[in-house]
């Protein structure tokens, strides 16, 4: 048995554990990668990147197409936060991205657009709006950006209301809703900022609108346009109307304690009639200047 044991040798296990075993050596557990995706991206979906990149794409638009002209600019702040109000107009707006434009190349300031949530659920449109700087106008959202974060947003209280205008019902504004604009300045303890804008209303005018394909594809509205005239792409396409943004003054509510739970409701539909009487007066002010819809 001794002599049979020695001829098969010492047992498997006997051997594994006399022979080392090297393993290999452990790496260093790599550094996470800063992710431009994730890392550029604030909480309301902006993205640094994207906003430089519609920028530089839109300001050609800004300066040759529609020569935008402001009046009154020293009156937005440079820190701290403001409601920018204004008036609201054209098939597919152009007002909005005209103020955002202006406000953030010569100020040097982000500016929030608030919108219709119809934007964000809109497919890629939504995603590329909210990039660009576009927040869902709720109130929560609006007071955050404007009271915690000091932010300036931007706000259109007319509405689909008042892009939805027909041609022979330009510059007459609509009304304010109920003025929850308002209210959230109070409730955010900011300023509220004026903007009368001269110029949307021509560059892509309503003819008529078509209420039963707006209902067919779930849109506020459906609009024909004059820019349709030229085919396909006029519908896309504003016309080179000259744009005129005056800066009205700044509206402050310094007697009145920021984040109540209630404020008079008379109070703020008499500030918010107030405010569409001052961009209202400002509006008929500046068509009576205005020599030229082109040439301003």
């Amino acid at each position: 048995m001794a002599h049979e044991e020695q001829e098969r040798g010492p047992l498997p296990t006997q051997t594994a554990a006399l022979v080392p075993v090297h393993l290999p050596p452990v790496a260093d557990e790599p550094e996470p990668l800063d992710d431009p995706r994730t890392g550029d991206v604030d909480e309301w979906g902006r993205s640094e990147q994207v906003r430089a990149f519609v920028c530089k794409a839109y300001d050609p638009v800004y300066r040759h197409w529609f020569r935008a002209e402001w009046d009154g600019l020293e009156k937005i702040p440079t820190e701290g936060g403001a409601l920018l109000v204004s008036n609201h107009a054209g098939a597919i707006p152009s007002d909005a991205p005209t103020i955002m434009h202006g406000i953030e190349t010569k100020l040097g300031r982000p500016v929030y657009g608030l919108a219709d949530h119809f934007f964000k659920n809109t497919p890629v449109v939504g995603t590329l709006w909210a990039r660009a700087g576009g927040v869902v106008a709720h109130p929560d959202n609006a007071y955050r950006l404007l009271r915690e974060q000091q932010q300036l947003a931007l706000v259109f209280p007319e509405g689909t209301k008042g892009t939805s205008k027909t041609y022979n019902e330009r510059y007459r504004l609509r009304r304010f809703g109920r003025g929850g604009f308002v209210e959230i300045a109070m409730r955010a303890g900011v300023p509220i900022i004026p903007i009368a804008v001269v110029g949307a209303e021509e560059s892509m005018p309503i003819l008529f609108k078509v209420p039963s394909v707006a209902k067919v594809f779930g849109l506020p509205y459906f609009p024909v346009t004059a820019n349709m005239a030229f085919g396909p792409l006029g519908a896309l396409i504003p016309f080179p109307a000259k744009f005129k943004l005056r800066v009205l003054d700044p509206i402050t509510f310094d007697d009145i304690e920021p984040d109540q739970p209630r404020y008079s409701r008379s109070r703020i539909m008499d500030e918010s009639e107030a405010i569409r009487q001052q961009i209202q007066e400002a509006l008929f002010d500046m068509l009576r200047q205005r020599r030229s819809v082109w040439m301003g």
